[in-house]
């Protein structure tokens, strides 16, 4: 099972939950109502423990079945869709379902359909705000929406953290011989067939900056298993497997190089129409110019001996470069090219 598998029976874990919990509340609600002055009161068999249990009983099964379908379908299915289109089309079918259920009970002289239609709304509109959850979460990586929602990086915090700065070879090439549209279509396919070996390795996509991809990984998780050196190999790897994809649909199998840095960096949101959590500091800055010696080189990747030091690079070869001094940068900085051991 790859980790974002992985990732989307977390999502359906805090879905059925979610669910269960809503279906205790209108369980509650319900019961409130039927105490009130104005109601008739519960019926004589009626049992506070027996609709809870149904109600979160009905909520389990819709989370199995609905949420199922909203992670492992329309998410995968409908992601080239506007957030719009799938709330409004989930949430259409749902209540579609409903009326049709509501008027076969009808149609049958079985009670309660009152209640089923109303029952039916309410879940209506839990289906579309989760739907708009999942988009949400989708939109800021895993993890990020709910560190924003809890409020963790309101006050910058410092965190040690390893940076690659994944950048596309021959992009300017590539991009005149291929046109706007189909340039981007070509980013979007990359982009979408590299996340797969990014998140195995640990790593955390940050930024997408035109043809670069900006990837970070706290440092346990970069350090342990060299993963943050071993994601550049599995990337290229993985575009390679697809390389008659890309040859069909775009005459070429792209190639990336990539500079790796690590170091202390300011963690914080910024914005107030558009917030966003953020890094800031001299490793970013230097992480980008450490890629930018790749050409220099003819390197596919350079790291910084600061990390080189920190990792066990039993599979891949060294090749030291000497005291480097970088663009923009008083000071020289030793320089490694890595290689996979052949």
């Amino acid at each position: 099972m790859n980790i974002r598998t992985q990732y989307k029976f977390k999502q359906l874990l805090v879905i059925v939950i979610a669910w269960c919990v809503v279906g205790f509340v209108i369980a509650v609600y319900d019961h409130l109502v039927l105490h009130t002055i104005n109601s008739l009161g519960p019926a004589p068999d009626y049992s506070f423990f027996l609709a809870a249990a149904l109600s979160i009983g009905a909520g389990l099964v819709g989370a199995l079945l609905g949420g199922s379908f909203l992670v492992f379908f329309v998410n995968v299915k409908y992601q080239d869709k506007s957030y719009g289109y799938t709330i409004l089309a989930v949430t259409c079918s749902f209540i579609l379902i409903i009326l049709i259920i509501n008027l076969a009970f009808k149609t049958l002289g079985l009670p309660d359909t009152d209640r089923l239609l109303k029952s039916g709304l309410v879940w209506a509109i839990v289906v579309a705000i989760t739907q708009l959850l999942l988009q949400i979460n989708s939109k800021f990586g895993p993890g990020i929406f709910w560190n924003i929602i809890r409020g963790k990086y309101n006050t910058p915090k410092e965190e040690l953290r390893i940076f690659m700065f994944l950048d596309l070879n021959s992009s300017t090439t590539i991009a005149e011989q291929l046109g706007d549209k189909k340039y981007h279509e070509f980013l979007k396919d990359i982009f979408t067939d590299i996340t797969n070996p990014i998140l195995e390795n640990k790593g955390e996509i940050y930024q997408y900056v035109g043809d670069e991809v900006v990837i970070a990984w706290k440092y346990e998780d970069g350090i342990k298993e060299s993963k943050c050196i071993q994601c550049f190999f599995d990337v290229k790897a993985q575009l390679e497997k697809m390389g008659d994809k890309y040859v069909k649909e775009y005459g070429l199998i792209p190639s990336f190089k990539a500079g790796i840095h690590c170091g202390m960096v300011v963690a914080g949101e910024i914005g107030i129409i558009k917030r966003d959590i953020t890094y800031s500091g001299d490793v970013l800055n230097t992480t980008s110019r450490i890629q930018e010696m790749c050409k220099q080189f003819n390197a596919e990747v350079i790291v910084s001996a600061e990390l080189a030091a920190l990792l066990q690079l039993i599979k891949f070869d060294k090749h030291k470069l000497g005291s480097i001094k970088l663009r923009g940068k008083e000071k020289e900085m030793q320089l490694i090219a890595l290689s996979p051991t052949v």
